[in-house]
């Protein structure tokens, strides 16, 4: 049986809920197709039409793009359930939001810095972010990751609705995005 919250397998969970050819005309991000935008597979050299983007492709882009570069894999070594929603919030809202919502939340945290000191929030993950996470779990354990990982979800989810009320047309994937990306 696959660990659940192995890359590959992450990658396979995105990929089939996002689907194949998109086109929604409320989605700023354009042709889509499993859930890579046209911007985003241009920017990783492909020139073909959306409807035909090979599967292998957005698989690739989804491990570098959203897993090894924001450093979600450092994180898994710790934290596997919360490296596991960062890579999904990476993909969704930039992994630039998904680290600054690990960091607010691990400075939430530490208890007005009895169990280690403030991070930076500059929304990437280095070692001071690494160190702070390895210091909650050593003093929180198992389940203290179960409570970071609902921090996480509590501002994703705060900043999806935040985004329906700015923009009236993401109202369209606020219900999707709540009852697919949340928990």
């Amino acid at each position: 049986m696959p660990n659940i919250h192995d890359i590959d397998t992450l990658i396979d969970k995105v990929i089939s809920l996002e689907g194949e050819y998109s086109d929604h005309p409320a989605d700023r991000g354009g042709p889509t197709r499993w859930g890579v935008t046209e911007a985003v597979a241009r920017a990783h050299g492909y020139a073909g039409d959306m409807r035909h983007f090979p599967r292998a492709e957005a698989a690739s882009i989804y491990k570098r793009k959203y897993w090894h570069r924001p450093g979600f894999d450092q994180i898994a070594l710790l934290a596997p359930l919360v490296a596991a929603e960062l890579f999904d919030t990476g993909i969704n809202m930039g992994t630039a939001t998904a680290a600054g919502f690990l960091q607010r939340a691990l400075n939430a945290l530490n208890r007005n810095k009895r169990d280690f000191q403030d991070i930076a929030v500059d929304r990437v993950i280095g070692g001071k972010t690494v160190m702070a996470l390895d210091a909650f779990l050593r003093k929180r354990g198992r389940k203290g990751e179960a409570v970071l990982l609902k921090a996480i979800e509590a501002l994703q989810g705060a900043r999806y609705i935040t985004l329906a009320e700015k923009r009236p047309a993401n109202e369209a994937f606020l219900y999707g995005w709540l009852a697919n990306r949340i928990g």
